[in-house]
């Protein structure tokens, strides 16, 4: 048992007479008058000493909703997958900057910061709330296979080294959001940035040790272990890391936006020229150098027909509520909405909070989105994903009677969409299995940023694997994507998400906003891979249908349910994860209704970062104990 299960299981000699401490922190926006209202018509409640003070030991509950308390911000917050990254989005906000200014920062720091699950050459996605015009958009700015990619390669070439690279996306992302919704320049969004990649930051304990798992990988690349083997070790947990080349393009960056302003070109043509020179101009040119060196695919052509993309997000309604989130080429986005509408039918709120009932309800409508995601969703340029009919009540009829109550299933074949929409394709043929097909694994980190007007901006952003390729470029400092790596590509080749020249590989990032109207309820994002559509949604039905505040609803135990070998191949078996934490007695029942359970980590499943909005509007920001993360507010 760990010991947070202790502790929340231990017993006292006699049951506290007034609230305890820890309600008053960890009781969420939804329940929080409710609360005080209970607690202001106990006399006893608010003793100043003896058992009954607040503050005794004897005082406390066996049992609380939230170890961390939520952060309130009256003009604005961050929530982020760092300390350090979640501050410099505070900073800009405080310095006068929009959400979208703060975001840049965010995605800046973590560069330098989380460097196996982040860079400017990442790739991800990006949902933003106008709050003036009620209005939800997304940003795609995920990169595509080389062209020069030969497609009859070794599908190993995809998962590590040179071959792996994808055209880079992020900083494409970066400039279209400071065009479209910010208003300071990019020597300010990344001032802090700049500063952790030459002055250090102690590398995070987790990330030290990532690096010595990776040592061998990383010491097979001289510019990536130049970075992250100082010494030719890897970095001792809270040794200052450093990473000059970086913070020189960065600066490079800065320096052509600000030539641009001071020769008299506006904000957008300066924010447009040092786009220019990354995806055209010296970057990409040492890009391009680089790879024809070292026998990799990625070209100057690649870099140049580059561009980021706003589009219409996926969206569906549930219980009255407005859900927003990624289009294609994200399957997350996709993979909330099918599940969401999937359980709409059932109550969860009568199921109860982690109970078998609900976490089975829940592992059945995962499994059947997912086996249809994985059959159709694909790049939309190479592919006609049936996206309207996957949303479609005649679906929603025909999949949740497939649903039992009793028993639990496999990976079902996937949906003939032909009699509900006839230009959908036709079902892919069974896929054959070989060694080597399951997915790999993924990183991604996730951030959400109000500011002061309520304008919000939830990123997911990811290198792919960790590391991603495992590749420096030449003396840019930064790593490339591994985005053709299998589970973001499918290894059977005849299946639309199959690899391809020019194809952008499918993602799981699905940074999410719920509307009442044209009211924020809520906007989240979560790393995870696989996990990441799973975790939103079970956050989702915790804020919604049992109405948790979003600090209690993200560190409830979660599940994740993992296919054998992959969700691309009908009939593969399932195995349920649940985490530690849940209650005495909901694995074993699950275990009768004929899931193969297996126990993780009390706190193992995803790190969800967000914000719930008060009855006045007021943001109030959670970050996930699952990984380091930090809401700040102000």
């Amino acid at each position: 048992m760990s010991a947070s299960t202790k502790t929340e299981t231990r017993k006292h000699d006699s049951a506290p007479a007034g609230p305890d401490r820890r309600q008053f922190l960890s009781v969420g926006t939804v329940g929080l008058a409710a609360g005080l209202a209970g607690a202001l018509t106990a006399p006893a409640a608010f003793a100043q000493s003896g058992q009954k003070a607040p503050d005794a030991p004897e005082s406390g509950e066996t049992k609380v909703a939230a170890y961390r308390v939520e952060t309130p911000g009256p003009h604005g917050v961050v929530s982020a997958g760092h300390p350090l990254a979640a501050t410099a989005g505070l900073r800009i906000l405080m310095q006068g900057g929009t959400a979208a200014d703060a975001a840049i920062a965010v995605m800046a720091t973590l560069n330098v910061v989380e460097p196996w699950a982040s860079s400017i050459a990442g790739n991800g996605f990006a949902t933003v709330h106008e709050r003036a015009t009620g209005k939800v958009k997304a940003l795609k700015f995920g990169g595509a296979a080389p062209f020069a990619l030969d497609p009859a390669s070794d599908p190993s070439n995809y998962d590590w080294g040179v071959k792996a690279a994808t055209t880079p996306g992020a900083f494409g992302g970066w400039i279209e959001l400071a065009r479209k919704h910010g208003k300071l320049s990019l020597a300010q969004c990344l001032a802090p940035a700049i500063d952790y990649a030459r002055n250090g930051h102690p590398v995070d304990p987790s990330i030290a040790r990532i690096i010595g798992i990776m040592q061998k990988k990383i010491a097979a690349h001289p510019t990536t272990a130049a970075i992250y083997l100082p010494g030719g070790k890897p970095p001792e947990p809270r040794q200052l890391l450093k990473n000059e080349h970086l913070a020189q393009t960065f600066e490079s960056l800065v320096k052509v936006e600000q030539g641009a302003l001071a020769s008299g070109a506006d904000r957008d043509a300066s924010l447009q020229a040092a786009r220019d020179y990354f995806y055209k101009g010296p970057i990409a040119r040492e890009i391009d150098r680089f790879f024809k060196q070292v026998g990799g695919w990625l070209r100057y052509e690649d870099m140049a027909a580059y561009k980021a993309e706003w589009a219409a997000p996926v969206s569906t309604t549930y219980r009255g509520y407005n859900v927003f989130s990624s289009p294609l080429t994200s399957r997350g986005g996709l993979e909330v909405c099918m599940q969401l509408n999937l359980i709409e039918r059932f109550d969860m709120a009568a199921l109860g909070r982690q109970t078998a009932s609900s976490v089975h309800v829940m592992a059945e409508a995962i499994k059947l989105a997912k086996a249809d995601i994985y059959a159709y969703a694909a790049d939309p340029a190479f592919a006609n994903t049936p996206v309207k009919a996957m949303l479609s009540g005649g679906y929603v009829s025909q999949r949740t009677a497939m649903i039992s109550p009793i028993k639990a299933r496999s990976v079902s074949g996937p949906t003939d969409f032909r009699p509900i929409d006839a230009s959908a394709p036709p079902p892919p043929p069974q896929p054959v299995p070989f060694d080597g097909d399951k997915a790999r694994f993924s990183d991604t980190a996730s951030f959400t940023v109000v500011d002061r007007t309520g304008d919000t901006v939830v990123v997911t952003v990811t290198l792919g694997g960790g590391f991603g390729t495992g590749v420096v470029a030449g003396s840019t400092g930064f790593l490339l994507n591994n985005g053709m790596r299998l589970g973001s590509t499918s290894p059977y080749p005849n299946n639309v998400n199959f690899v391809a020249p020019g194809k952008i590989p499918i993602l799981n990032n699905s940074p999410t906003i719920v509307m009442k109207g044209q009211n924020l309820v809520t906007a989240f994002g979560t790393p995870g891979g696989e996990t990441i559509g799973q975790s939103e949604f079970q956050f989702l039905v915790n804020v919604l249908d049992h109405g948790m505040g979003v600090q209690e609803a993200i560190e409830a135990p979660r599940f994740a349910v993992k296919a054998d070998p992959s969700f691309y191949m009908p009939g593969a078996s399932c195995v349920l994860q649940m985490e530690s934490r849940y209650e005495e007695g909901v694995a074993d029942k699950l275990r009768s209704l004929g899931h193969e359970v297996k126990q993780v980590g009390p706190l193992a499943i995803g790190s969800l970062q967000g914000a719930c909005m008060t009855a006045e509007g007021i943001p109030m920001a959670g970050a996930d104990p699952r990984r380091m993360a930090m809401a700040a507010g102000w």
